[in-house]
């Protein structure tokens, strides 16, 4: 029989979709036997609702579960980081939802403690699943589409008062950055995934649609390090929301579905340039096995390399890259320079990408 990994969830908030669409979508994986937050009346309802025994305010009665394999991480941004650190000391593997950490510093204090630990950390990119960007990713992996020429990402999303009304969220102590954190952070890492490496970024940021501290638009003009040109648009103020990836490649152009927040799922425009190719990528994707979209196919992704040991479907290296393109950014719209990456402890942002004004408060 596969074994079971015994997993808590630690907020009801996003934490929710992880049950609902990764774990009871992997029940015979996966065993949800924990669960931790602050509002008790929130604990109790999540608790009843997936029959899970175990509820807790305490963090660190988690750690103490000699039984508990995964703890998987959903909280507000900002505690993120000593949550993590403590998993990873007591040898617990870790799911953790973006954004991972602060800063490029603390990410690399991450990749250190996982090296020493018996646990693993993968962190959360469910965009990357669906067998829309699946099938795009296995046609350019074969060398069909070939060399990449200039790609978009949009997102057109809506967020207004009613959403900032939680304390923690606008806030850069607590959420730790606005539409390129919380937002946007998902198809950046789509475009990165799919065509490569940032070389450098030249990007803008603003705060137009709501009264936070926070960026809720952004914009970026981006080259690659294949020679490839991108760009990166974002906007918490759109009437109608959708996301969306369109991407000219030598030999194929692709543009994702405009679902705002299942981007990965078909239905993908996948236009070959000619006859050939077209035939090439039919018999390519002739025996296509669906991929679980979101969740459910990080989630199970998760339960292969935990039981072979073979790499995470998505690692600490890809959070910092995720990370380094929100710390360019920032550098960038303050400076109104291109930024070259990678991003290393020299770099002005390394130990903190959040303005001086608001870390001098919090000091």
């Amino acid at each position: 029989m596969s074994r079971i990994y015994n997993v808590a969830i630690v907020g009801c908030g996003i934490g929710r979709s992880h049950v609902t669409e990764g774990y009871l979508n992997s029940t015979d994986r996966f065993k949800v036997i924990a669960v931790c937050d602050l509002n008790t009346e929130r604990l109790d309802e999540f608790a009843t609702e997936f029959g899970i025994e175990r509820k807790t305010t305490d963090f660190n009665d988690l750690l103490a579960m000699a039984d508990l394999d995964i703890i998987d991480i959903c909280t507000p941004p900002g505690v993120h980081y000593s949550q993590i650190m403590a998993a990873l000391k007591a040898d617990k593997h870790v799911v953790c939802e973006k954004p991972l950490v602060g800063s490029l510093k603390e990410i690399d204090e991450v990749m250190a403690a996982e090296k020493t630990s018996k646990g693993r950390l993968m962190p959360i990119f469910q965009y990357r699943y669906g067998d829309g960007v699946q099938k795009a990713k296995k046609i350019i992996e074969a060398g069909l589409a070939g060399k990449p020429f200039a790609g978009t990402a949009e997102t057109f999303w809506n967020r207004g008062p009613d959403y900032y009304a939680v304390p923690w969220r606008g806030k850069w102590h607590t959420e730790l950055g606005g539409v390129l954190m919380a937002h946007a952070i998902h198809i950046h890492d789509m475009i990165c995934y799919l065509m490569g490496p940032p070389k450098s970024l030249f990007g803008r940021v603003a705060t137009r649609v709501n009264a936070i501290e926070v960026e809720d638009c952004v914009s970026a003009s981006v080259l690659l390090e294949s020679g490839a040109l991108a760009s990166f648009t974002a906007t918490l103020g759109a009437a109608e929301e959708i996301s969306r990836i369109h991407m000219a490649f030598e030999n194929v152009t692709f543009e994702s579905s405009h679902a705002p927040y299942s981007l990965g799922n078909d239905p993908w425009r996948i236009v070959p340039r000619n006859p050939e190719t077209g035939k090439k990528i039919d018999a390519l994707l002739a025996d296509w096995q669906p991929v679980p979209p979101r969740f459910a196919g990080q989630i199970r992704a998760l339960y292969d390399a935990l039981e072979t040991g073979g790499p995470l479907p998505v690692s600490t290296t890809d959070a910092r890259a995720g990370l380094e393109l929100v710390a360019a950014f920032y550098h960038s719209a303050r400076t109104a320079t291109d930024v070259n990456f990678p991003l290393g402890p020299d770099h002005p942002t390394y130990e903190s990408w959040i303005p001086e004004h608001y870390r001098a408060q919090a000091g």
